[in-house]
């Protein structure tokens, strides 16, 4: 369970958990894994493939993922924006296709909190329907390839959907699968994470494939 007592942590992180190097090995792997089977050599993108499902980018992911995770720092917060009920949440909660457009034009293909990168959920499904035998996306998630679970590209609420975050895109991060699961509905001072949004995102050669 998680320690919900108020802490005395004053230094706010800009991420629940600093990434493993394993992670930016794996995306290298599945980028050449793209190459190859452009180049017809279905053999060694599948071999890439393999590789980049390493242990040590489960066990990270893992770490993060619920309300076990020992690197949730919750704090309570009075001035936190209080729960509000489904009726009077807002309707559309997933962002439009033409909203994850802008939100990767604005923020690239990197979490806005940690800086891994990130993959589209639709590269994945090609990936899926490419490579069957690879099993890459099961139905649990202990089944499912560790690199592909963990940079899987989410839309964040910065202020959470539960609290009475709307769509727009200034309240809209495009973030990876831990973080965004890790944080769960808590505010970002709840969980003592500073707001990304006051520094600009990675934009790099990794264009999520």
């Amino acid at each position: 369970m998680i320690n919900k007592k108020p802490t005395s942590v004053h230094i706010r992180r800009h991420c629940l958990r600093e990434p493993i190097p394993e992670i930016d090995q794996a995306a290298l792997m599945l980028a050449e894994a793209v190459s190859a089977h452009q180049r017809g050599d279905g053999m060694r993108a599948e071999h890439l493939i393999r590789l980049a499902n390493m242990e040590k980018i489960r066990e990270w992911s893992n770490s993060l993922w619920g309300k076990s995770s020992p690197y949730i720092q919750y704090r309570g917060t009075p001035s936190a924006e209080p729960y509000v009920s489904r009726s009077e949440r807002k309707i559309v909660r997933v962002p439009t296709l033409a909203q994850r457009r802008q939100l990767h034009q604005r923020d690239g293909y990197h979490c806005r909190f940690c800086g891994i990168p990130v993959m589209r959920k639709e590269v994945r499904q090609w990936f899926v329907s490419a490579y069957p035998d690879l099993a890459i996306w099961g139905r649990t998630h202990d089944t499912q390839h560790a690199a592909f679970q963990t940079i899987w590209a989410q839309y964040d609420h910065v202020i959470p959907h539960a609290r009475g975050g709307d769509n727009d895109l200034s309240n809209l991060i495009v973030t990876c699968a831990p973080c965004n699961y890790g944080r769960m509905s808590y505010t970002l001072e709840e969980v003592n994470v500073l707001d990304p949004r006051t520094r600009e995102p990675i934009h790099s050669d990794w264009d999520g494939l």
